[in-house]
């Protein structure tokens, strides 16, 4: 017997290439309400958390319910590109053909914006994942890239997303006329008890399981042991449960989810 159907699963629910799960905690929910205030009212965003924290789901998510109608979204995470790169790089994604000069793809790229928004009735989303590692000199190109209309409108939405060293890199002097443009800021946190008390049942459920798989003593020290973070839960849960199989237990205890960490090595 498998692990899967010893523990009532119909697919192990805390491992990257199953099924996509979106749990709605009460950091996911205030994420939510900012991006679509971000959506609405354009300009530039920043969300930041620790690696694990979720960023990027919380991102292909709240991506997957814009109507293709109203928005097109640009999406990379290539942010290690030199600016002539990017520039290139946003051109080809946007649709265009890319030119050699940085001043070429500029021009082409706002003069699509332009169009999107006055012919098409739709707005671009522009998502920079690992915005963390992005050359200044981007960032400092970005606040004139987006800029219509002597600065009096916005005509796209700009994500950046990343590790909080993004903020830091945000503060600096030389990026200030960007920073005071950002209209949206938010940093995820770590779960509380509660809400990783529902993230891990809430995946369970979501693999049809209707029997005890974690008792109460194993929720908790998984909180421990995770600090909160849905990344390292996934990681003790999916180990636990290979432990469990392994030992025919009838169900997750804590002594298995210690064997767990030590197995995944984070004590």
């Amino acid at each position: 017997m498998n692990y899967v159907a010893r523990y009532g699963l119909e697919f192990n629910p805390f491992v990257k290439n199953s099924q996509d799960i979106i749990i709605e905690t009460s950091d996911y929910r205030q994420i939510k309400q900012r991006l679509n205030f971000l959506m609405e009212n354009k300009g530039f965003g920043v969300l930041t958390g620790e690696p694990g924290r979720g960023k990027t789901t919380v991102i292909r998510h709240w991506i997957k319910g814009l109507s293709p109608d109203r928005f097109n979204v640009v999406y990379t995470s290539l942010s290690t590109l030199t600016l002539n790169e990017f520039y290139k790089y946003m051109a080809q994604e946007f649709g265009l053909e890319a030119r050699h000069r940085k001043s070429d793809n500029y021009k082409l790229i706002q003069a699509e914006i332009n169009r999107y928004h006055l012919e098409k009735r739709m707005t671009p989303i522009f998502v920079i994942d690992e915005a963390n590692h992005i050359n200044n000199n981007i960032l400092n190109d970005l606040k004139m890239l987006f800029n219509f209309e002597m600065d009096s409108r916005d005509r796209a939405v700009v994500l950046l997303a990343g590790n909080p060293s993004l903020n830091n890199t945000l503060r600096l002097s030389a990026n200030e006329a960007l920073r005071q443009r950002i209209t949206m800021n938010y940093k995820m946190s770590n779960l509380n008890k509660e809400d990783g008390r529902m993230y891990i049942q809430s995946r369970l459920h979501c693999a049809k399981c209707d029997q005890t798989v974690f008792n109460e003593s194993a929720l908790e020290a998984i909180l421990n042991a995770s600090n909160g973070i849905p990344r390292v839960i996934n990681k003790i849960c999916d180990m636990a449960l290979i432990i469990g199989n392994e030992q025919q237990a009838e169900f997750i205890n804590a002594d298995i989810i210690m064997n767990s960490v030590n197995e995944i090595e984070l004590d």
